[in-house]
């Protein structure tokens, strides 16, 4: 009995923990967007998961200068074909031009587009199920400069359970910590405490801690 406790004592603390690294303006996001994210994959036949990943990344869960002044949620950048309104920052080089969108909706829309390019083209005889090789594609394409690139795409998948978006259904399978903000985790008398907190940056992964680096 004394080791049953015990291994639930540890599992409690790993849940608890697990859950104090989730960064939840990550997962307000998530619930905000998904239904898009699983619309364009239906439509355009790119998994939901990486439209979502390159989302949070790009945009740092809406947060990111671009997607504020731009609702530009995924790093897009102005090309010899773009006619729409614009904006400028500093990138790469200074003051480049990126698109700008009425509404976030066609952001999604247009980076569905965007992926249409020919340089892209490989990407649609990946199994929309194998996020993992979608991510790699992407970066071997040059989405981003990003090195670290298809990696952190995977790890945002991984850690928020984005895979789940591919079936098709409307919402995706929720993750098991996307509803319930656990404070406290209380077994047997013992409680694990979390602090609530409020990151002010992250690595890009939906962490705590560490710098998003944003790429296109």
């Amino acid at each position: 009995m004394k080791k049953i406790y015990i291994l639930l004592s540890l599992l409690c603390i790993n849940i608890c923990l697990y859950a104090q690294n989730l960064n939840d303006s990550y997962l307000k996001y998530i619930e905000q967007y998904r239904s898009i994210a699983i619309r364009q994959m239906q439509k355009e036949g790119i998994p939901a998961s990486i439209i979502m990943a390159q989302a949070l990344l790009e945009s740092s869960a809406g947060n990111s200068f671009l997607a504020v002044k731009a609702n530009n949620h995924f790093g897009i950048k102005c090309t010899s074909d773009w006619n729409g309104p614009s904006i400028r920052k500093d990138d790469d080089k200074r003051n480049e031009c990126f698109r700008k969108y009425s509404k976030v909706e066609d952001s999604f829309t247009d980076h569905s587009a965007f992926l249409k390019r020919d340089r892209y083209a490989s990407l649609y005889k990946i199994p929309s199920t194998d996020y993992k090789n979608w991510a790699r594609g992407l970066k071997a394409a040059g989405y981003a400069t990003d090195s670290q690139y298809a990696e952190k795409l995977i790890r945002l998948i991984e850690n928020y359970s984005l895979h789940t978006l591919d079936t098709g259904e409307r919402g995706g399978r929720k993750h098991p910590f996307w509803h319930i903000r656990i404070r406290s985790c209380q077994l047997f008398g013992n409680t694990v405490s979390q602090k609530q907190r409020y990151p002010v940056r992250d690595n890009g992964q939906g962490r705590y801690f560490g710098k998003n680096s944003q790429n296109t």
